[in-house]
């Protein structure tokens, strides 16, 4: 967080003097009023600028409800595949129920360690893992003691969904716009503070309150972007989405 509060506070800061460098220059200039030209080439700009903010904002947004909803589907892969143990023989239960909670544990540490220690994030997942792979031969030994191929179709599909899910959360977790598009937008953004400036150069006292409100404007825009795409880094958070997998846990006694 502190990361992007210092970032946030730098681009300001260009902006402020991108704006108080291109008054400067049309001051140098002196000229009474720029041209029809100029302000097609400023409108063209600040619409660039826009159509790129709204692209990156909608595209942020929509990553972030996507990894909420894959929170939820996890809960439910989990929940099912933790249900359908009841099929199996009851010997085989509790081995496998102990595996489960420890498999969830560790799925919960992961989320909870990521950006805290990533070290020890990189041995959850590497923990959890091996319990898939635990907990999947473990119940196909054990549907094969039942010699009901349903009992075995329902357990392994349900298993299958659950390991699937840390894929897709995987991938989701490093989806991100390239980094080309970040450059792009602060370098507009940049740019567009040149064009205000200059615009406000045949003006004798600068204009603050416009000046101001166009650079925090701007900024508290980029800042809300990238904290959608990095939603447990930043003040909007997906960590309390994690609570459905807390109780998920509870709820396996």
């Amino acid at each position: 967080m502190t990361v992007f509060v210092l970032l946030t506070l730098f681009l300001m800061a260009l902006l402020l003097a991108g704006i108080e460098t291109g008054r400067r220059i049309r001051l140098r200039q002196r000229e009474e009023q720029t041209s029809s030209g100029l302000s097609v080439i400023d409108g063209a700009i600040f619409g660039l600028l826009g159509l790129l903010l709204a692209f990156a904002f909608s595209g942020a947004d929509a990553r972030f409800e996507a990894r909420r909803q894959l929170i939820v589907q996890e809960t439910n892969a989990i929940g099912t595949a933790w249900l359908r143990v009841d099929l199996l023989p009851a010997a085989a239960q509790p081995k496998l129920r102990q595996d489960f909670r420890q498999y969830v544990d560790d799925r919960i540490a992961f989320y909870r360690d990521l950006n805290d220690d990533p070290g020890k994030a990189a041995r959850d997942f590497s923990e959890s893992n091996a319990l898939q792979m635990k907990i999947w031969s473990e119940s196909i030994a054990a549907a094969r003691q039942d010699s009901n191929p349903a009992v075995l179709s329902l357990v392994l599909s349900s298993l299958n969904d659950m390991i699937d899910i840390t894929t897709t959360r995987s991938v989701a977790l490093q989806t991100h716009p390239p980094l080309p598009i970040y450059i792009l937008l602060f370098v507009l953004a940049l740019a567009s503070s040149l064009v205000a400036g200059f615009g406000m150069g045949d003006q004798n006292k600068r204009p603050w309150l416009h000046v101001i409100v166009y650079a925090v404007a701007l900024t508290i825009t980029i800042y809300t972007i990238l904290d959608l795409e990095f939603p447990r880094v930043g003040i909007i958070r997906i960590d309390r989405y994690d609570k459905t997998l807390v109780n998920q846990r509870d709820s396996m006694k």
